[in-house]
């Protein structure tokens, strides 16, 4: 149960999908609002202030992509996380939904016990000021900008950047709760090994949900990133099912680690934007 009554709304045309939501996750403790209409639920979502929508792309009068540009566009409701529920499964589905800022993106049929802790990380992210990851626990968003700030014209600092590629595709073949434990395994991974190399103060935070930043001194980058490198590539395939093991070992779409190594040096960024884009060049 939530410890608080907090509000969600449901946009959804489907009206057995819309009644069992709003059962179950009044069952859970959250106050739930539905409507089957697009442009209803651009109303209510002004009306009810909700903490959290789902949405569903497809709907009788305008689609879920309208209702959440109307949604992002009022600074009254720009801030609610959306969570898009539909049936459509194109890659570039996906991405508009989260270039409209989504918070998340589930697709038909769903397992409600997903969809539930969906929802439970977004309000709790929602509830932090986004400054832990729900899923890790580590920090994010303005943590990290504010560590990276600190450091970023210290010579002799370091920062080791790492991104774990195709989480997308592993995410839609085996579902959010096998994904969030990846994650999970990975940051354990990760903080095991910085705690052979570095320094108590040493940083580790993520710069989005499937990749991570450490800083630390110059001096350790090279024997930290070199340990995690080999504990990483040689941990990916034990993340799948044992019946998927042999034929994801070269697969294109497998779980891939990627790191970037950067030794900073007083004057060579001017501010933390650069310093991101510049790691995300260089990972490999």
């Amino acid at each position: 149960m939530t410890d608080a009554k907090s509000k969600i709304l449901i946009i959804e045309d489907d009206l057995d999908v819309a009644e069992m939501l709003n059962a179950y996750f009044r069952a859970q403790g959250y106050d739930v609002y539905t409507v089957n209409w697009g442009e209803d639920g651009v109303r209510s979502s002004l009306s009810v202030q909700p903490d959290l929508i789902i949405l569903d792309i497809r709907l009788p009068d305008i689609d879920g992509y309208e209702v959440a540009r109307r949604v992002r566009a009022d600074r009254r409701t720009a801030e609610i996380p959306i969570i898009f529920l539909t049936e459509k499964r194109d890659r570039s589905d996906r991405l508009k939904g989260l270039e409209l800022g989504a918070d998340d993106y589930i697709t038909k049929p769903f397992d409600v016990q997903e969809l539930r802790l969906r929802v439970r990380n977004s309000l709790k992210r929602i509830s932090q000021g986004s400054l832990t990851n729900p899923v890790t626990g580590l920090p994010e968003g303005a943590l990290v900008e504010e560590k990276l700030s600190e450091i970023i014209g210290k010579d002799g600092a370091a920062v080791l950047f790492v991104s774990i590629d195709k989480m997308d595709n592993f995410r839609e073949a085996y579902g959010f709760v096998a994904s969030d434990d990846v994650l999970r395994a990975i940051s354990l991974m990760i903080v095991n090994t910085m705690r052979e190399v570095s320094r108590p103060e040493d940083f580790l935070g993520h710069l989005s949900g499937s990749s991570f930043v450490l800083t630390l001194p110059a001096a350790n980058l090279a024997s930290l990133s070199e340990k995690l490198r080999g504990r990483l590539e040689q941990s990916m395939e034990y993340f799948y099912p044992l019946r998927d093991r042999e034929q994801m070992t070269n697969h294109k779409d497998k779980l891939n680690p990627q790191l970037a190594e950067l030794a900073l040096a007083g004057g060579k960024f001017s501010d933390v934007e650069q310093l991101k884009a510049e790691l995300l060049r260089l990972k490999k």
